[in-house]
């Protein structure tokens, strides 16, 4: 394993999970009460034993760099990393990576230093658990260059992914990126063998997982392509052979406020799509160091909660509540994805913020909350009804929060004073 290097991008803007991407990049998003989106790509690296990791940043890299350097930091007695490589000038280029496949050649020259004999590109945004070991062996006995792995998608989702055909030999013969809506692509339907018991017609997507030759990876780059999906996958389809590595297992793109939204919301089933209680392929993450947390005379249905929270005569249903969570007395969440606080408030703090009528970090007493997503640092006020009056506001910025895809979403550090309804 010593011979394959990972390479996670960072992610660009995620303009559509705006407004939690306002001030952080995609991958550094939390998720599931506890975790970083980027969490995912990088436990599913070293549950494989693939431990020599970059991890290329561009856009809003800060909450980012600080969440990795808190979190890996792998044993001296190793040859194990986990390496940031932000976007940098150098003598040979002095503009920001401008696609996928941009960012991996601009490193290329930090790459070569660890003389890979193969490389596995992943996305650093996107929800699943897969057997990295299990791709790479089937890219070396397929004795393709280059290898993709893809599952079956639904038309409509799609529209907005690389979609391949391929033979019975699993030999990419086509590949399409982001066909859009209205596009004829019915000559690409997966055959029934890999529609994983789903029903209709479905496509066979690539989930922007890559494994590459090095010596291919070297070639496919030695020109001005920007992206992988774009330009250098169907170049080299022409050129050397790329086999497709079907997945069968959860895969979710969680590109948009309502996957997010939902995928979250999906780790508190009783039989959840993405099992993050999976002992044998854990889900990494920075330790907290936090104290367990406190139900007092509370009820919690079908919910996660994470370190450190302080839950006093409250009802939670269907929900997922993040570290250091304060919910006071008689408040309800139900439907609500909150991402909790980086800090604890002093009594001091308080006092001063009492002064200020600013409502204490959390959620105040007897306020009411449904379908709706708390990024960090959040006041909600004592009384306040958010999600529960039926008042019909389109898609917008609304000043203290925002609609997207018809959920509501509270910003980052974000003042809701007492009795607000929205």
């Amino acid at each position: 394993m010593a011979e394959i290097l990972s390479v996670i991008l960072g992610g660009g803007k995620g303009t559509r999970l705006f407004p939690l991407t306002k001030d952080r990049s995609k991958p550094a998003v939390p998720f599931g009460g506890k975790y970083r989106i980027i969490d995912i790509p990088l436990s599913n690296c070293i549950n494989a034993d693939l431990k020599q990791i970059y991890i290329l940043t561009q856009f809003n890299s800060a909450s980012l760099h600080m969440h990795l350097a808190n979190a890996y930091i792998f044993d001296h007695f190793s040859n194990g990393f986990v390496e940031i490589l932000a976007a940098e000038q150098t003598l040979t280029h002095s503009g920001w990576f401008e696609g996928t496949a941009d960012a991996v050649r601009k490193n290329l020259q930090h790459f070569h230093s660890q003389n890979p004999k193969y490389y596995i590109i992943l996305s650093g945004d996107q929800l699943y658990r897969m057997d990295l070991r299990d791709m790479l062996k089937s890219h070396i006995d397929s004795g393709a260059e280059i290898s993709i792995a893809c599952t079956a998608v639904t038309r409509d989702a799609a529209s907005a992914l690389g979609i391949l055909k391929a033979n019975k030999k699993n030999v990419i013969t086509e590949f399409l990126e982001k066909p859009g809506p209205d596009k004829d692509i019915s000559d690409f339907k997966a055959p029934d063998e890999l529609k994983q018991d789903k029903k209709g017609d479905l496509f066979l997507a690539s989930m922007g997982i890559y494994i590459f030759n090095s010596e291919t990876m070297d070639k496919c780059l030695d020109n001005s392509h920007t992206d992988f999906g774009k330009e250098v996958i169907p170049e080299a389809i022409n050129k050397v052979k790329v086999n497709a590595y079907p997945f069968f297992g959860y895969w979710e793109d969680i590109g948009t406020i309502r996957s997010f939204y939902d995928a979250n919301l999906n780790l508190a089933n009783i039989k959840p799509d993405f099992d993050i209680y999976d002992e044998e392929s854990p889900i990494y993450t920075r330790f907290f160091n936090l104290p367990p947390s406190k139900m007092n005379f509370s009820s919690m249905n079908q919910s996660l909660a994470a370190e450190g929270c302080i839950v006093t005569n409250a009802s939670i249903t269907n929900s997922v509540v993040g570290v250091r969570t304060i919910i006071e007395s008689g408040a309800s969440f139900n439907g609500v994805v909150c991402m909790g606080a980086d800090f604890y408030e002093t009594d001091t703090e308080k006092k001063v913020n009492n002064e200020k009528r600013i409502p204490n970090l959390g959620i105040g007493k007897g306020a009411i909350i449904k379908d709706t997503i708390i990024d960090k640092n959040a006041r909600i006020g004592e009384g306040c009804r958010i999600g529960i009056d039926n008042i019909k506001r389109s898609n917008g910025d609304y000043g203290s929060y925002h609609i997207v895809d018809g959920i509501i979403v509270i910003p980052k550090g974000a003042v809701l004073y007492p009795g607000t309804v929205i």
